[in-house]
């Protein structure tokens, strides 16, 4: 398919599938929150260090033992501070960005997993030590004998099964609703935890006050998830009164739902956010899926277009008019809003990631050059709605660049440093957005680095959680 010639703007990075530890803070907002995170951890300390009696750490068993309550003091912090990163508070969906927060959920649940086990571990180790038994009777011991340890065993159990399911490996080979129904078992170790830490943590049962601080911050977490999961969704879905108006085939595999609602404006959509969408019909209303906006949100409008992965997201194309629809949002920072200053602006999009991108390329402010559109994919076939990315493009005098074809094929990568600033002479003074499968965005962030395009303007959207 042809296209104007016109050059690419720039985004803000972050790589969407960071290396083991802790994703990269970029910006001012990701930084925030690590450091309110971080701030937890002393404060978990000091609740172990005034209840250790100074001097009474004498021997090998007393410091396994200690250990293995620092450990589990660690983990029952980051299980709290899990759940309230998924509770979807706006702040953290819209400023931090829900791929980010989502990337800060996952790597702090493999320490969380981490942590639990080494407390169990550790502590049985340390009664082994002192009671002069071997680990195993210790720890069958500990589980039937002490009050309520049990449930903190149910816990540690769910917490690995939801890690189990959430390995990259997994993941992969699970269905969206089995993954996201499995991870709700997160509030019932939360719930499971709460109750062993109070029946047999030294650490509060000889307290009033870390009881009371504890609770609090239960409580406190609680009350986010039930008001911006439960509550807040509930009032905007009977506000706005959500339903669909039309399914329309934009090819094999690949519909647009246009939705209409009463006083959608109220809500503030983005071109760029996403809405988490529950079908209320047979099939799909225990069902809830992220779906971006495809197009600028109009009066008492929005569309989402949704290609066929092999799940439910097939029945979507014989949704009915009139369909009644749960949401929740808007969320997401991907949005002009994220720009650090530049001008000019590369959107880059592969795959599914071209919906938040079409609607960004839309609204964008600028012209001619200013806004340049590369859009990826395997075969022709593939490029989604893109008589709509032609007619804007000539409407505005954007440029849009089809980059059709393998990324091992006789020209190379479309995306590699050399061939990205061969299109765009101007790639390092720009603003990117990228989006798209994660291995494309992934790799393209890697080339614009190369090609001198600063992390602060290379913005990613990462679908995959």
């Amino acid at each position: 398919m042809s296209a104007p010639s016109a050059r690419p703007a720039r985004h803000r990075a972050r790589p969407p599938a960071a290396p083991p530890g802790l994703p990269d803070a970029g910006h001012l907002w990701s930084r925030a929150l690590l450091l309110v995170i971080w701030a937890g951890v002393p404060a978990v300390l000091a609740l172990w260090w005034q209840n250790t009696i100074p001097g009474s750490l004498r021997g090998g068993g007393d410091y396994l033992t200690a250990a293995g309550r620092v450990c589990g003091l660690l983990a029952a912090y980051l299980l709290l501070v899990l759940v309230a990163l998924m509770a979807r508070v706006p702040w953290l969906e819209n400023r931090v960005g829900s791929d980010v927060v989502a990337r800060y959920h996952r790597a702090l649940g493999e320490y969380t997993v981490a942590l639990a086990g080494a407390h169990a571990v550790l502590i049985i180790a340390g009664y082994a030590w002192q009671s002069k038994t071997d680990p195993v009777s210790e720890g069958v011991t500990v589980v039937l004998d002490y009050p309520d340890v049990w449930l903190s065993a149910i816990a540690l159990a769910l917490l690995v099964l939801v890690g189990v399911v959430s390995a990259r490996a997994v993941r992969r080979r699970l269905a969206y609703e089995t993954w996201y129904h499995v991870h709700l078992l997160v509030y019932l170790a939360v719930g499971l935890a709460f109750a062993h830490e109070f029946a047999v943590g030294a650490d509060f049962s000889a307290s009033p006050r870390n009881r009371l601080l504890w609770s609090g911050a239960h409580i406190a977490v609680a009350a986010a998830v039930l008001l911006f999961r439960v509550a807040l969704p509930l009032h905007r879905t009977l506000r706005h009164q959500v339903r669909v108006a039309r399914v329309v085939q934009e090819g094999p595999g690949v519909v647009s739902i246009h939705l209409v609602g009463r006083d959608l404006e109220g809500l503030d959509a983005q071109a760029g956010q996403f809405l988490r969408w529950r079908f209320l019909t047979r099939g799909h209303w225990w069902q809830c899926h992220p779906y971006s906006l495809s197009a600028a949100p109009a009066s008492g409008r929005w569309r989402i277009t949704v290609k066929d992965l092999g799940d439910s997201s097939a029945s979507l194309a014989r949704l009915r008019p009139g369909t009644r629809v749960w949401f929740e949002g808007p969320y997401g920072a991907f949005t002009a809003r994220r720009r650090s200053g530049a001008r000019r602006v590369l959107l880059i999009a592969g795959g599914a990631g071209i919906t938040p991108i079409r609607a960004l390329f839309e609204t964008l402010p600028g012209r001619g050059s200013d806004v340049v559109l590369l859009y990826r994919a395997s075969r022709a076939a593939d490029l989604v709605l893109y008589r709509e990315l032609e007619e804007i493009a000539r409407r505005r005098g954007f440029g849009l660049h089809a980059l059709v074809g393998p990324r091992g094929g006789p020209d190379g990568d479309p995306l590699s440093a050399d061939r990205l600033l061969r299109m765009v002479p101007d790639l390092a003074e720009r603003e990117v957005y990228l989006c798209g499968p994660a291995g494309m965005t992934e790799a393209a962030t890697t080339e614009l680095q190369r090609a001198r395009v600063p992390q602060r303007r290379i913005h990613v959207e990462a679908f995959e959680l």
